[in-house]
């Protein structure tokens, strides 16, 4: 009998600062449906999460909480942790950064490359943001701010350890380019390879100086390891690795990670600094590093500071655990951004889960009661030849979805994995429209082929109960539960119950009121003045319906964007219509950063001429509103829309 195949993956490790909300905690769900998968597969799985607990930001948190910083990352550490558990996440160990062995083993890799020449003593020198703990040159900020989240930054010198990146630059491009699958999806390879490895690697800052909360340097104890030292090295900690030892069976076993799950604004650290330390080290590269995009709440990245975040607990509260991860797993594309607003978790909830998957299993536990006792056996009949055809065709579906969601889930396509499944509920609901049990049931003679299309329903739920356990783990067991195995249940149990979208609003304002705005000197709101402000424009010559019928108008969604280097007020945006992708340069780099252009719904004139600006070519037009101060607003759909809309 052969061993089951090993399956090591990996979650970041959450930052200890605050709880996570909703878009951090999509990326612990995400990895317990790969995991829960890959052991309905056979494969033995090792799956890991914990906190990143170390750095001046903790520090700063901890003095103004007026605990220490080890209390105040022990509470951190502990509502994350609850947070995990309540999503009902299957992880098999919770390391932090700040357990004694993990700390042991950073110490000893620190003086093996300081040992081996690849870290070095000198002086750094920059602009320093206190929540990336980065350093910037002045010529990677963006209006004198942190070009990563936008915040003020400092001036900072001092001593510190540097590790030579360069040493290994030419190896890992040659090994990104022999390994086409380590770094998913693909754009995030070209953006590492594009904009950071072939111009060239700076050496990497590695300890600090102007903070003590951090892992002391043995040799040098007046510096403590940078947080990306410390925290990445915890994929092998974790698993028992020595430095300067054989490390524990399991890590002999366990390593190379088969996969590390990180969000896209960490892939830097992830497919360039990981792997070059790594090679330091002498040990093999993960398999595969997949970068996942971002959950954003509505019009932008979930962010305290604006006051858009949406945390798990509570979404809990008025949907249930399962609900929330299908929506989360559901709505997420495999490269682009998602969204998650409380008007959209209603609609899913009453469409997908309530209507189709929900009213499906309570129909069938119904009748399969109403008409046989609750128990039903394959008699075989098909009365005619549509019979036969509709019931080969339920079956096809049923054979063949498993298929589907193994070629979806072998390339991390979770969403696209959960909608074929949900494709063969909604092929068991067209079943019933096509085969009408009720009627059959006023015919003593049709009482066979009933019991028939009972039987095949049953099976084909059954299925894909089965199937849809990775992702919604309760809802699963509780359909299973009910078909049981020869016997339904006597009374069939709501799975999802419908929402009324206006209770839940309400409710959502009771728990989260609006922020009463302040009036100005004048006495007036900025709502105020907005709603009585209006502006004269000079009018422009008239035209024709005909002259207005020749510009196409759709909604585009913002796919990625970035700055246009040769220029101080455009922006450089890829914009999905329909099926194409059209790049659209745009003057409005002094009102929009580049992280929160994406994902949007604009409005996009795309048969303009293309044009280059600053030497980029711009294929269309993005839609903006301007006040008297020369404020600039993107136009944006008032309800959801798809890309590709026509705008009339």
């Amino acid at each position: 009998m052969s061993e089951r195949p090993k399956y090591y993956m990996t979650t970041a490790i959450a930052y200890t600062s605050g709880k996570p909300h909703i878009g951090n905690t999509y990326e612990i769900v995400l990895a317990d449906a790969i995991a829960r998968y890959k052991r309905s597969k056979g494969y033995d799985v090792f799956f890991q999460t914990g906190t990143d607990e170390h750095g001046q930001k903790i520090e700063l948190k901890a003095e103004e909480a007026g605990i220490t910083p080890k209390e105040y990352v022990d509470r951190v550490a502990g509502e994350i942790r609850r947070i995990w558990d309540l999503m009902n996440t299957s992880y098999d160990k919770f390391i932090r950064t700040t357990d004694e062995e993990h700390e042991k083993q950073v110490q000893k890799i620190f003086k093996k490359l300081y040992d081996k020449g690849d870290i070095y003593k000198g002086h750094y020198e920059g602009m320093y943001c206190t929540p990336c703990e980065s350093f910037f040159t002045e010529s990677q900020l963006v209006d004198g701010k942190c070009p990563d989240c936008g915040r003020e930054v400092q001036p900072a010198k001092e001593e510190a350890y540097f590790f030579k990146m360069s040493k290994y630059a030419d190896r890992l491009i040659e090994h990104i380019n022999t390994h086409p699958e380590f770094i998913q999806p693909v754009s995030r390879k070209n953006e590492m390879m594009n904009n950071f490895l072939l111009p060239g690697l700076q050496d990497l800052c590695v300890s600090r100086t102007s903070f003590t909360w951090g892992i002391p340097v043995d040799f040098d104890p007046k510096h403590v390891v940078y947080v990306w030292l410390d925290a990445l090295t915890n994929y092998i900690t974790g698993i028992g690795y020595d430095c300067g030892g054989e490390g524990t069976e399991q890590f002999r076993k366990d390593w190379p990670a088969d996969l590390h799950l990180i969000g896209k604004d960490i892939i830097r650290f992830h497919t360039i600094y990981w792997p070059i330390f790594l090679m330091a080290l002498d040990l093999p590269l993960p398999k595969q590093i997949f970068g996942h995009p971002w959950l954003l709440q509505g019009d932008g990245k979930m962010s305290k500071s604006k006051g858009n975040v949406l945390y798990a607990d509570e979404l809990v509260d008025f949907f249930g655990v399962d609900a929330v991860r299908y929506f989360v797993l559901h709505e997420m594309p495999f490269d682009n951004d998602g969204v998650i607003t409380w008007e959209l978790m209603v609609e899913r909830m009453n469409s997908d889960l309530a209507n189709t998957l929900g009213n499906l299993v309570n129909r069938t536990v119904s009748m399969t009661n109403k008409y046989f006792g609750g128990t039903v056996t394959d008699k075989g009949v098909a009365a005619t030849e549509e019979d036969t055809a509709v019931d080969a065709d339920l079956k096809a579906v049923t054979e063949n979805t498993p298929k589907a969601v193994d070629a979806k889930m072998e390339n991390l396509r979770v969403a696209d994995a959960i909608t074929e499944i949900f494709n063969l509920f909604k092929r068991c609901n067209k079943y019933i429209d096509e085969t009408m049990p009720w009627a059959l049931a006023k015919d003593e003679a049709q009482k066979e082929r009933l019991e028939t299309v009972l039987y095949n329903l049953i099976e084909s739920i059954k299925a894909g109960a089965v199937m849809i356990e990775p992702f919604m783990p309760e809802t699963s067991g509780k359909i299973l539960g009910q078909l049981g195995d020869g016997k339904v249940t006597e009374k069939p149990e709501i799975l999802f119950a419908r929402l009324d979208i206006e209770e839940v609003m309400k409710k959502v304002e009771e728990l989260h009121p609006p922020v009463k705005e302040e009036a100005g000197k004048d006495g007036e709101t900025a709502a105020q003045k907005t709603e009585d402000a209006v502006i004269d424009i000079e009018a422009k010559p008239e035209i024709t319906f005909e002259e207005f019928g020749k510009m196409q108008f759709q909604v585009g969604e913002i796919i990625a964007c970035e700055e246009v280097k040769k220029s101080k007020k455009l922006l450089c945006s890829q914009v999905k219509v329909g099926s194409q992708v059209k790049q659209i340069v745009s003057g409005i780099k002094a009102h929009y950063k580049p992280e929160d252009m994406v994902g949007k719904k604009v409005m996009v004139l795309v048969n303009l001429k293309p044009a280059k600006l600053a030497g980029v070519l711009s294929e269309g037009m993005l839609l903006c509103a301007e006040d008297a101060d020369g404020n600039l607003a993107l136009m944006t759909p008032e309800k959801e829309m798809p890309a590709g809309a026509e705008i009339c």
